[in-house]
């Protein structure tokens, strides 16, 4: 018996063929490990009835309704009483680093893949945005199933971009929805800052719920380099060159208090901050953002 578990490691799933495949044993190898499906609770609500018309489908006729009054009645759902979701993706130059098998625009290509298939049956409305320094596709939430391959072709082999500025993207993105919903970023981060937080505040001032998942290479953090090393901007392209234990304690320790910063500001402002290393479970991010659409209804 096939143990689908295993598809939840970011190295194994580098290995299937296409995305929508991963984006399937991504989210399987996580259901097994739950003791309930994360698609129950989750649907399309009634909302009214209407008279039946031609090219209505029989099915939605409410035979209870046609008893009582003998006239065909459908029964109409209205999607929007469900989530709409926007998935922001950061394609910048530096998202392509790896010091292993899965680069950190793998890592965020596979998490997006996974989420918009869990979302997408759980028919909550999903859009993507892949950005660097400004909007490059933009494809609007929709809820149909045929949905699901125009996000999956897009993540597929999504085009590296340029330089980063997070900010700036994310007040554009808060200009343009209109309705609540929920945000998800998925970025390095390699940008200023406050610029970044002022961008996610603006989300949260227009009422979106958000989700921040920081995905970084272990290396970045631990900054395990040994030997004289020539490092290079990937943004930039600007080199330097440098015995690694010289600037190894400034740099962690500015590393760790960005992200300390990230944890504070976000938990101010409501904002779920999932911090993630390209070689660690996708079943972390999955289970972060099943925490969150719970709390939604």
């Amino acid at each position: 018996m096939i143990d689908k578990k295993k598809y939840l490691q970011p190295e194994i799933v580098a290995k299937l063929d296409n995305m929508a495949l991963r984006a399937r044993l991504v989210v399987e190898g996580y259901i097994i490990g739950q003791h309930k499906s994360p698609y129950h609770g989750f649907s399309v609500e009634f909302a009214e009835h209407r008279a039946y018309g031609p090219g209505d489908e029989i099915r939605h006729i409410d035979w209870k309704l046609y008893g009582k009054t003998d006239r065909y009645y459908v029964k109409q759902y209205e999607e929007e009483t469900n989530l709409k979701a926007y998935i922001l993706l950061d394609t910048s130059r530096s998202m392509k680093y790896t010091s292993g098998p899965v680069t950190k625009l793998d890592y965020a290509s596979f998490l997006s893949a996974a989420l918009t298939y869990l979302m997408l049956n759980q028919r909550d409305g999903t859009g993507l945005i892949l950005f660097d320094e400004k909007i490059r596709t933009f494809i609007p939430p929709r809820s149909t199933p045929s949905h699901l391959n125009t996000i999956l072709k897009t993540l597929e082999k999504p085009k590296l971009g340029s330089d980063t500025k997070i900010g700036l993207v994310l007040h554009e993105m808060a200009e343009r929805i209109k309705k609540r919903g929920l945000v998800i970023l998925v970025s390095d981060l390699m940008d200023n800052q406050e610029a970044v937080l002022s961008g996610l505040k603006h989300f949260r001032h227009n009422k979106q719920e958000v989700i921040l998942f920081h995905i970084l290479d272990r290396k970045e953090l631990d900054f395990e380099f040994n030997t004289r090393t020539r490092f290079k901007d990937m943004e930039s392209g600007s080199f330097l060159t440098t015995e690694p234990w010289q600037i190894k304690h400034s740099y962690t320790k500015r590393m760790q208090r960005l992200q300390d910063e990230y944890k504070k500001q976000c938990r101010e402002q409501l904002i779920d901050y999932v911090p993630l290393f390209t070689d660690q479970s996708l079943e972390i991010a999955l289970h972060s953002y099943l925490n969150k659409r719970q709390k939604l209804g």
